[in-house]
C-alpha cells in the first residue's frame, strides 16, 4: 500500500510577524516542519507499521523545504519528492491543490494521501477538500484514529460535537488531528539516514502542467498607531500626603 503523507514548511511558532512594505514579513525566522504536518507523518507511520505499507512525503516550496522532508524522513518516512518551481511565486490553496494532486498521479499507485488539520501560516484548512476534489476521491477530514480493512478506511472524527465515525472506499484523502497520537521523535538513524538523502525536485513540467492562475488578492496592512501614555508617579512620606497630591491632581485636571 502506498501512502503520500503531504507537508509543508512554515515559518517557527515563536516567530516575530512585522509588517513591512504593507505585508506580512516573519522576519529571519528559522522555517520548520508545519507542526500539524508532523501528525499527518505519525499518521502514515502508524499505517506503514500496521500494513506494511510504503509512505511518501510530499512538499511543495522552494529548495529550503528539503529540509522538512528531511525531519519526515528522519522520522521514518521512506520517500520523499520536493515539487518547486521558479513559476510557483503566489499560489492560492486551490493552486497548491492542483499542483500536488499532478504530484500524487505521477507518484502513481496512491491509495491514500494524508495532510494535517491545517499550515501554521495561512490556516484555511482548505487544501485538503480541494486536493480530494480534483483527484475524484473521498475526503475524511479530522481524523483522530484510522483503520484500514478490506478495501475500505474508517476514522473516528474528533469534532467540536464529540467523536463521529465514518467510512469511505480507498483510494481517499484525509486529514488527521492531534488526536491520532504524539509524532515519534527521529531517531538517530533516521537522521544519519536523511542528512545522506537525495531528494528529487520535479518541476511543472515533469508534471505535465502549467503554473496555476494566481487569484491571491492582498490588502496593505499597516503598523498599529503608537500610543504616548505619560505616566507619573505620586510619592510622599505617608499614605495620607500621598492622598492630598492624588485629590490635588485629580481636582486640577477636573476628573471630578
Amino acid at each position: 500500500m502506498k501512502i503520500v503523507v503531504c507537508l509543508k514548511q512554515v515559518p517557527d511558532s515563536e516567530a516575530k510577524v512585522t509588517i513591512q512594505n504593507g505585508q506580512i514579513s516573519w522576519g529571519e525566522s528559522p522555517l520548520v516542519i508545519n507542526p500539524f504536518d508532523e501528525y499527518a507523518v505519525e499518521a502514515g507511520l502508524q499505517q506503514k507499521e500496521t500494513l506494511e505499507a510504503e509512505v511518501t512525503a510530499l512538499c511543495l516550496g522552494n529548495e529550503s523545504a528539503k529540509e522538512a522532508l528531511k525531519h519526515a524522513l528522519a522520522m521514518g518516512a521512506d520517500h520523499a519528492i520536493l515539487v518547486s518551481d521558479p513559476a510557483l511565486t503566489e499560489l492560492d490553496s486551490q493552486g497548491a491543490a492542483h499542483i500536488l494532486a499532478a504530484a500524487v498521479k505521477k507518484i502513481g499507485g496512491a491509495e491514500m494521501v494524508i495532510f494535517g488539520r491545517q499550515t501554521l501560516d495561512s490556516g484555511t484548512g482548505l487544501t485538503t477538500a480541494q486536493t480530494a476534489r480534483i483527484l475524484g476521491w473521498p475526503m475524511l477530514a479530522l481524523a483522530g484514529s484510522i483503520k484500514i480493512e478490506g478495501g475500505k478506511v474508517t476514522v473516528e472524527r474528533v469534532i467540536e460535537e464529540g467523536r463521529q465515525t465514518l467510512s469511505a472506499s480507498l483510494p481517499a484523502v484525509l486529514s488527521v488531528v492531534q488526536g491520532i497520537g504524539e509524532p515519534r521523535y527521529p531517531s538517530f538513524m533516521g537522521i544519519r539516514k536523511a542528512s545522506k538523502a537525495e531528494i528529487p525536485t520535479w518541476t511543472l513540467a515533469d508534471l505535465g502542467i502549467s503554473a496555476p492562475v494566481a487569484v491571491v488578492s492582498r490588502t496593505a496592512l499597516m503598523e498599529p498607531p503608537s500610543r504616548d501614555i505619560p505616566c507619573e508617579i505620586i510619592s510622599g512620606s505617608s499614605p495620607e500626603e500621598i492622598a492630598e497630591k492624588l485629590v490635588e491632581k485629580i481636582l486640577a485636571e477636573k476628573v471630578l
